[in-house]
């Protein structure tokens, strides 16, 4: 910031010293051109006048640092100062050809003799004669020479305007360096950083919110991951002992294996379900975005999940994006709406939340499974005639490891990441959640993908 300043005021200070140099040489320029014309102007009225009188002697007598030429009207030269035996005829130059036409004619340009700019001035005299009188142009060399003393003034007033500007920017900057979020005193900042402040303020508090929570949630993941880990392993540990005991019968070896297998399976999941959480959180996942057919992704899910149904009779059906009521096998006529993103990831949370319908479900219930396009999104939605959920818990449910009903749920089984995994993956897609739950009465949960492509 301090830098910042001070480069803006230095600059500034030189664009005002470059802006003040190149008014004051423009107008020195010009005021010496004006005033060198009107020197050979009046000199050469001067001239005229003793010409008529002493003729070309008088010409000759006079010491001049102006060049004087006596020109006839058709350009002839009579006498010229520095070359006496100049023969160009001069008729052809614009200030001879004014001159004869206005009775005066002045300008700059190149000498045909000496070389060099060259101011002219020319007279017409009484008896149609031209008198020039020309000097060397040095009114820009003088201009300069003029500009320097003011240039070196405005060069120490511009150190001079950069050593305050850094003092400046120094004395500018200290409240803000010195500001500290954590001890504020109001009365040393500008009012003007009020606003900002606070925003700070509010910023950092939010951080430190956050930071709290990420710290909690860390703590119960860690201790969630603990129990859940100890429970199966426990089983584990305690079928092995037993079978390595050599107490137990033949069935029942078989019967402890068949524990011991399903537990095993129940720790590969949750390990499984962990990793695919942590995946998510680091935004480790590089699926290629596709588009995926949601309503392909919703029967596939059903069809996983159907043999589970069956055994409790639980009825689950599939809506199309046109078509109500069909079962699996009749919804995929129906019409299709696609969603771009990881089909492996949407497939995952349709599943998910089928899964979580039907072990939350009494025995006999139904899980529909609806798709739409509403116009903006790519719609799927999940209910069923389960247990519902009760408002007061409907916030944390998508909270790793939590459980509405923790007796339920362990009879049932499941790692308790579900919905946590559905919630992260909804994020990475940009998806929205709705959940709409009534205990005893069932739950519904929806997502809305965004960029839909078009019904085919």
């Amino acid at each position: 910031m301090t830098k910042k300043i001070f480069i803006n005021s230095f600059l500034l200070g030189a664009a005002v010293l470059l802006m003040c140099t190149t008014i004051f040489f423009t107008i020195q320029y010009s005021q010496t051109m004006r005033e060198t014309y009107e020197a050979l102007q009046g000199e050469a009225s001067y001239a005229a006048v003793g010409l008529r009188a002493g003729g070309i002697e008088y010409l000759k007598s006079l010491e001049n640092i102006n060049r004087i030429t006596w020109i006839t009207h058709d350009g002839k030269v009579l006498y010229d100062s520095e070359h006496p035996e100049l023969a160009i005829n001069q008729g052809q130059f614009p200030e001879v050809k004014n001159a004869l036409d206005k009775g005066t004619g002045q300008g700059i340009r190149e000498s045909s003799s000496g070389g060099g700019q060259t101011m002219y001035y020319a007279f017409l005299c009484e008896d149609g004669t031209i008198l020039r009188l020309s000097r060397p142009v040095s009114a820009l060399s003088y201009a300069f020479r003029a500009v320097i003393p003011i240039l070196g003034t405005l060069i120490v007033v511009l150190f001079i305007s950069g050593t305050v500007a850094f003092r400046s920017a120094n004395s500018i900057a200290e409240p803000v360096n010195r500001l500290n979020l954590d001890d504020l005193q109001y009365e040393e900042i500008y009012p003007e950083l009020f606003p900002l402040v606070d925003r700070l303020k509010e910023q950092r508090e939010m951080i430190d919110r956050e930071a709290l929570e990420r710290e909690r949630i860390r703590r119960e993941f860690s201790a969630n991951v603990s129990h859940e880990l100890k429970t199966p392993l426990t089983s584990i540990s305690g079928f092995a002992e037993l079978m390595r005991s050599g107490l137990c019968d033949e069935d029942k070896m078989i019967e402890f294996a068949g524990d011991i297998y399903r537990e095993s399976q129940r720790v590969i999941a949750l390990i499984n379900d962990i990793i695919r959480i942590s995946e998510l959180d680091e935004g480790e996942v590089h699926d290629e975005a596709e588009e995926v057919d949601l309503l392909k992704s919703a029967e596939s899910a059903v069809r996983s999940l159907s043999h589970t149904a069956e055994k409790r009779s639980i009825k689950m059906t599939v809506t199309g994006p046109e078509e109500e009521g069909k079962s699996i096998g009749e919804a995929q006529a129906a019409g299709t709406v696609r969603v771009s993103g990881s089909a492996h990831l949407i497939e995952e949370i349709i599943y998910n939340l089928c899964d979580n319908a039907v072990k939350y479900n009494r025995d006999g219930g139904e899980v529909r499974v609806r798709v739409w396009n509403d116009g903006r999104n790519a719609c799927v939605s999940v209910e069923d005639t389960g247990i519902g959920i009760p408002a007061s818990e409907q916030e944390r449910v998508f909270e790793r490891f939590y459980r509405v009903d923790k007796s339920h749920s362990r009879k049932i089984g499941g790692t308790g990441l579900g919905l946590s995994i559905v919630k992260h993956a909804a994020q990475f897609h940009d998806a929205a959640i709705e959940l709409d739950s009534e205990p005893g009465r069932g739950t519904k949960i929806t997502l809305r993908f965004p960029h839909t492509v078009e019904n085919i």
